[in-house]
């Protein structure tokens, strides 16, 4: 009988990366897991293969086909012992940098260590064998695909970077004797550039930066940003973590959850930095995203990742500095005035997190610092926009509860001189509050400890605890703890260790010690109590993304059910909404 391509998608997208990123030489050692690859890879005719029996024997002939050529060697066996035998020749490719790229097929994992045969745990591996290892389970819908097509591309990709070396894809099979497909289908190739490497010419259409936590620019690399956006006519999207100052700076929080008609039609988005706290999607509204990142890993954050540059950011906006038909500020400048019309088209807010926010951040002193509690006190902030002297952060690396009261103190001890402050709610604050008896707390720090009893977090909204209304306090909000909105406990407590504490119930309370709170002068370390319901804290929410574009808020609550429970519990919510 006439055989094609196998029915098994994850063989499909491998091949038709192999081709477009013109890997073309392979050697094949017969087995039962790695069968109906060898049958498609021989049957598109496109390949150069050779066969081998001896996997040892087959490694080796790669590192001398890969020496010769120049070119990578595809590796493919079957399960069992036969990857094992791989590796003497796999560690002379290790030392020696040859581009290696082993497929083994593999049985579903769960089968391993429940006594089938030829089954072998691949999970670990010698430090000096692989650059890279990926497992592609089998392929059952759209967001297999997409993992599969990013991390066979990132397997790809591993066997030149830094350097290169061999790298591994673990495929599975489902043992289809299926082999009727007769056109691969289209697979999102990443391409990676390098210094020296070809640059691949900008779009036509807007252009969009957004950095995600990074460190403070140099003044270089800032110049060089803000040079790019003139010659192209961008902008630079953050947020309080992302570290750029320059002239095209524009938080965009408060755009997005008003669906600003200037972030419509984005072409291009520029991907800098790692982790961001601004769950309101950007990446959602651009066409493709490029990545600059040094580390030369493809972080695929939005799903539309084509480019990707291994470089610094100043080199690769320097290598982009000729100008362009698009020159001038025209987008900077709808962003900012239909920021300025958002911001005054805000309601009036209760009492709440959004609404200090709101007064405080054109208060700060000039040259101080302010760390965020991750989620709430994050967001809020980032509504609006710093004094661009005030430096900030936030521990999004981890993304945990834990830590922020530590962080600023460790901040603060750098430069004694320096006011820093600290916004976080109670569980954040009584979660790390022993930091506070700390020996080496100076007269530096002022901290706005957001009290409303309970996590807040998963009582709003936009998050699916949400559902469970009254329900969500005891076990999920974690609510009561701490002294239940005590307002002894961390008064004596701040106080006996030496640090001022004031409070506020209402917005003429807070209002009356503000001033206290953000004088420039350095005197005494303190803590601002402030207690707040979340019913206000939620309507506050509510209010300032009521105007918002109701399919992006859809988007973020999905993005953030699935982060929580997971795919099955995206359906098992919209039953329990029903």
């Amino acid at each position: 009988m006439d055989t094609y391509y196998s029915s098994e998608k994850g063989i499909q997208i491998l091949i038709r990366l192999l081709k477009d990123h013109q890997i073309r030489k392979v050697i094949a050692s017969p087995g039962g897991t790695n069968m109906m690859l060898n049958a498609s890879l021989m049957y598109d005719g496109g390949f150069e293969m050779y066969s081998a029996v001896d996997e040892r024997s087959a490694a080796y002939m790669a590192c001398g086909m890969a020496e010769e050529s120049g070119e990578p060697v595809v590796l493919t066996c079957t399960g069992a012992t036969a990857a094992r035998n791989y590796m003497p020749g796999l560690t002379e490719a290790f030392y020696r940098k040859l581009p290696l790229l082993v497929v083994t097929g593999t049985q579903d994992l769960r089968r391993l260590g429940n006594l089938y045969d030829q089954v072998t745990d691949r999970s670990v591996y010698a430090k000096d064998l692989l650059v890279y290892s990926a497992y592609i389970p089998s392929v059952r819908d759209e967001r297999d695909e997409e993992n599969a097509a990013l991390r066979i591309n990132q397997a790809i990709s591993a066997l030149t970077l830094h350097g290169g070396g061999p790298s591994h894809i673990n495929l599975e099979t489902t043992y289809s004797k299926d082999l009727s497909v007769r056109q691969l289908p289209k697979a999102k190739v990443v391409r990676r550039i390098d210094y020296g490497g070809e640059f691949p010419s900008l779009p036509q259409g807007k252009i969009a930066i957004f950095i995600g936590a990074h460190r403070a620019f140099d003044a270089e690399t800032t110049t060089a940003i803000d040079t790019f956006c003139a010659n192209h006519d961008a902008v630079c999207f953050c947020d309080h973590t992302s570290g750029y100052k320059g002239m095209f700076r524009q938080v965009d929080a408060l755009l997005q959850v008003q669906d600003a008609t200037c972030l419509h039609g984005i072409r291009l988005l520029i991907h800098l930095g790692e982790i961001s706290g601004d769950h309101f999607n950007m990446g959602n509204r651009a066409k493709e995203v490029w990545r600059v990142s040094e580390d030369g890993q493809m972080r695929d954050r939005y799903g539309k990742l084509t480019h990707l540059f291994a470089m610094n950011e100043r080199h690769f906006f320097e290598a982009y500095s000729e100008k362009d038909v698009n020159e001038g500020t025209s987008f900077r400048d709808a962003c900012r005035a239909e920021y300025d019309a958002c911001c005054s088209n805000i309601p009036e807010l209760p009492f709440s997190n959004i609404w200090m926010a709101r007064q405080l951040t054109g208060r700060l002193p000039g040259g101080s610092a302010i760390h965020f509690g991750i989620l709430t006190s994050l967001r809020s902030w980032d509504f609006f926009e710093i004094p661009a002297s005030v430096n900030s952060a936030c521990n999004v690396g981890g993304f945990g509860t834990d830590g922020t009261l530590s962080s600023l103190l460790g901040a603060s001890l750098v430069n004694p001189g320096k006011l820093f402050f600290g916004v976080l709610g109670d569980l954040a604050f009584f979660y790390d509050m022993n930091a506070l008896g700390n020996r080496h707390w100076g007269n530096n720090v002022r901290i706005l400890l957001v009290n409303n009893g309970k996590g807040c977090e998963f009582t709003h909204y936009l998050n699916p605890g949400h559902i469970f209304k009254e329900r969500v306090d005891p076990y999920i909000a974690a609510a009561g703890h701490f002294g239940n909105q005590s307002r002894t406990l961390v008064r004596d407590y701040a106080r006996n260790l030496g640090m001022d504490y004031f409070s506020a119930t209402s917005k003429e309370e807070f209002l009356a010690q503000v001033d206290k709170f953000v004088a420039p002068e350095l005197k005494k370390s303190c803590v601002f109590e402030v207690f707040t319901r979340d019913e206000d804290e939620n309507e506050a929410l509510r209010l300032i993304t009521s105007t918002g574009m109701a399919g992006d808020l859809r988007f973020f609550l999905k993005e953030q059910v699935e982060r929580i429970v997971g795919p099955k519990g995206v359906d098992m919510v919209k039953k329990m909404l029903r």
